[in-house]
């Protein structure tokens, strides 16, 4: 049998050592204290800060899509506006071209009124004096005509004659 030395407690349960299981608790129960004092602290420390990290990113991500919605946004709108001044513009330049057509359709016409004016001016004119001369002519004919019949008392027959001869010199001469 055993002897008893010291603290050792020798008792045996069911075929179960007590002293043994006794000091494997406490050495399990110092081994968990040490674990958590040296290990489980530090360790749940960097899983905390790993934690932290990876919350602030997800944040940091979801500000980050945030904004870039945002800016999406703004960049569709801008790009709306863009458009529709674009096509202001270009309304704006048909109808500019359309009042420089019409202006210069406009200017055509008075051009083209003011030399058919002109044209049918000068056409009265020449008109007036071809009137003129040929008055004139008509005037000295008869004239000539008159010396002629007076310098010689002549028939009917030679005054028709002498009359045909004398516009038929003038219709010459206008020639």
């Amino acid at each position: 049998m055993q002897a008893f030395t010291g603290l050792t407690i020798n008792a045996a349960i069911g075929g179960l050592q007590v002293g043994d299981m006794l000091t494997q608790l406490f050495f399990f129960i110092v081994l968990i204290l040490l674990v958590r004092k040296f290990a489980w602290g530090p360790l749940m420390n960097v899983m905390q800060q790993r934690e932290d990290y990876v919350t602030g990113e997800i944040e940091a991500a979801e500000k980050s899509r945030a904004e870039a919605e945002k800016a999406q946004t703004e960049a569709a709108e801008q790009l709306k506006q863009t458009k529709q001044e674009a096509q202001q513009i270009i309304e704006d330049a048909k109808s500019a071209g359309t009042k420089q057509e019409q202006d210069i359709i406009e200017s055509a016409r008075r051009e083209a009124d003011r030399i058919k004016e002109s044209a049918q001016e000068e056409i009265e004119n020449e008109k007036e004096k071809a009137i003129q001369t040929l008055q004139d002519k008509v005037a000295s004919l008869s004239v000539l005509i008159a010396s002629k019949v007076i310098e010689k008392e002549i028939s009917a027959q030679d005054q028709e004659e002498l009359i045909n001869q004398y516009i038929k010199e003038a219709g010459e001469s206008d020639e």
